[in-house]
């Protein structure tokens, strides 16, 4: 079995050389150039949060698995291809608002904090299922 998983293999539209190894036996987190894998494939991600938005997932208890991740990837170079800069993008019932140009989702909300709010200054959505 192969233990390790290249970007291109999650991400086949990824140009990487990052790789992703398997937790060592005795619990310790592996590190590629002194960092962990999972900061490593963070950093190369095309989707970057912003501090703010981090806050606001971990304030909210919002977790993606990989392939959501890629889902929202997806839409971003969606949205890109057709002009958008700030994008509502609702994803499982969480709000993201997104800006295309970085790849940077700016804040996050759950189902239970959408009712009653106005989304200002985007200039386009999208639904990602």
């Amino acid at each position: 079995m192969n233990d390790k998983i290249t970007i291109g293999q999650l991400y086949p539209n990824a140009v990487s050389h990052v790789q992703v190894r398997k937790p060592a036996a005795n619990g310790a987190n592996p590190s590629i150039n002194g960092k962990t894998s999972f900061q490593s494939i963070l950093e190369q991600q095309f989707v970057k949060f912003s501090h703010h938005a981090e806050q606001r997932l971990r304030e909210r208890g919002i977790h993606f698995k990989p392939e959501q991740l890629a889902q929202l990837e997806n839409a971003i170079e969606s949205a890109a291809s057709k002009g958008a800069k700030d994008t509502l993008m609702m994803l499982n019932g969480t709000a993201l608002i997104v800006n295309v140009p970085n790849r940077t989702v700016i804040t996050a909300m759950d189902s239970s904090s959408l009712k009653d709010n106005v989304f200002t200054q985007i200039d386009s959505a999208v639904i990602i299922s």
